[in-house]
């Protein structure tokens, strides 16, 4: 049934104007315009949103990823967002090794950063 439609992320945020600068400048998100400042809704690939709202006790210790974009070119991407500052997690575990920031599993490649309050998000590439 929930096949049909589109789904959306949403992430908790301490510090919402820290996250919106995070968002924008660093990621490249565009806000959506909408009637309230709080949750924000960023515009992303067809038709998709990423929803951000101000919860004060957000939890900041986080050990799974809690939103991924699926990308193009994902080493060039990687060189990009580091150049605006985004910072990289490298794992080395027996099932998740990093080599220049990058998971490659057979042609399945993925990278992994944080968001300011510790979400962790990702980009991969099938």
């Amino acid at each position: 049934m929930l096949n049909d439609y589109p789904v959306f992320a949403s992430l908790p945020s301490k510090d919402l104007e820290r996250s919106k600068e995070f968002y924008t400048k660093k990621l490249g998100l565009k806000a959506v315009p909408m009637p309230m400042d709080d949750p924000v809704f960023y515009g992303a690939g067809y038709g998709t949103r990423l929803v951000v709202y101000q919860k004060d006790n957000a939890n900041t210790d986080h050990e799974h990823t809690a939103c991924g974009f699926m990308v193009e070119n994902i080493e060039d991407l990687v060189k990009y967002l580091v150049q605006k500052g985004v910072v990289f997690e490298d794992y080395d575990m027996p099932n998740l090794k990093t080599v220049d920031h990058l998971v490659d599993n057979d042609g399945m490649k993925a990278a992994f950063f944080k968001d300011p309050d510790g979400n962790i998000l990702s980009i991969n590439q099938m």
